[in-house]
Formats: C-alpha cells, structure tokens, sequence
C-alpha cells in the first residue's frame, strides 16, 4: 500500500494522498519525489527537532498544484499549493494554527519562489525539496525535465558556453551553472547542509566527467 511508505503517519499519508492531482506524467514531481523529500525531512528532522506530523503533512501536500516548469506561473506554484494544503486540512478539522504551520511550510519550500522559511519545519521541507534537486538525484531529474522541454545535451560548437551567458532551457548540462551548482550554498540547516555538501562533491564530479567525455575543458 502506497501511504505504508509515509510510516510512521500511514493513516494521515493515506488521507492526504487522495487530494494530490492526477498523474501528469511528470517524473520529476510524483509519488516518488514526495516521498524522496519525506525520507530527507525524516533525516534532517533526526538531527534538527521539529514537529513530524507538520512535516509529513508539509511534504505529502507541497507539490499539490501541478505547474509545469515553463508556466508562466511556476513563480506561483509553492503559493497555489500553501492555500490549498490549507483548505485540505481545514477541512480534515486540524487546528488553525496547526494549518497555518503547514501552509507556511509549503508556500516557502520553493527555490524560485523567494520567500524566507521562519519556522523550523519550513526550513526542513526547503532542505528536503532542495536535496532532491542536487546530488545523483538531481542530475537524473535535471535531463529528465530537459528531455521533457526538448533542449539538447549540450551546445556542440560551444559546450562550455564561452562568450555568452549559460541557456539552460535550450542545453541540458548548462542548468548545472544556472541553479544545480548554486543550491548548496543556501540551506537552511545545518544537518541539510551537511547532506547538501556530500550531493554537491557529486554534480561537481559528474560535471568534470561530463566535460571530459566530450572533450571540452571545464568553463571553472
């Protein structure tokens, strides 16, 4: 059974699992995913405290308004997602400020969206979320998408995008420089950074490798 993953709030997972939206065929974003950042959430919460019934009801819902990564209101998205994890879990009759926890987390969990995680819980979804975008995770999901969008590998006259600015929507290895390689320097704990630093040694590893194999020197 799939909320027997979201041990140990099985019963809760279940609930809330029935309000995610349909299967759009996005890897990237699906049960998987969610519960990828429940296992981070778990690991990093070991470490830093934190309420975990919050965080498991953060995690299931945090991805529950489906935007693609090139809508014009992907810039929305964590927000669309905290109102309606809101309305969920009113209508379940949690506490109001137990919601207002929740939605916090949730509309701050997003990199894009720019907004400052105050709570402990916030700060342990956005390093959850964060943890799945870098490491040997993140440089699976960063071709995935790309292949998703159409772009190419990479730009065979000029792979290492020399003179011009990185054009990660049309070369698949330059979102490594865009976000991939930025995200470590920004979390919010200091478990998740640890863990960040270990996946982080890993794009740097795999970019060289890259670069390597298809004889062009590193642009660092």
């Amino acid at each position: 059974m799939t909320s027997e993953a979201f041990a140990p709030f099985q019963h809760l997972a279940a609930q809330l699992l029935k309000h995610l939206p349909p299967d759009h065929h996005d890897g990237s974003h699906d049960l998987a995913h969610i519960h990828r950042v429940w296992v981070n959430a778990q690991r990093i919460q070991r470490a830093e405290g934190g309420d975990l019934e919050v965080l498991l009801a953060a995690t299931v819902l945090h991805d529950c308004v489906a935007v693609e990564k090139n809508s014009p209101l992907r810039g929305q998205a964590s927000s669309l997602s905290a109102d309606k994890a809101a309305s969920i879990l009113t209508a379940m009759g949690w506490p109001a400020p137990r919601v207002v926890q929740v939605a916090h987390a949730v509309k701050t969990h997003s990199y894009s969206a720019g907004f400052e995680p105050q709570s402990l819980e916030a700060r342990i979804l956005q390093d959850s979320d964060r943890l799945d975008a870098i490491g040997a995770l993140g440089i699976a999901r960063c071709f995935y998408v790309s292949g998703r969008m159409g772009s190419a590998l990479y730009d065979f006259a000029n792979p290492v995008a020399q003179g011009r600015e990185y054009q990660d929507g049309r070369y698949a290895i330059e979102h490594f420089h865009t976000k991939l390689l930025k995200l470590a320097s920004g979390f919010q704990t200091v478990e998740g950074a640890r863990l960040a630093a270990i996946r982080h040694a890993r794009l740097e590893a795999y970019l060289a490798d890259f670069m390597d194999e298809i004889g062009a020197a590193s642009a660092d």
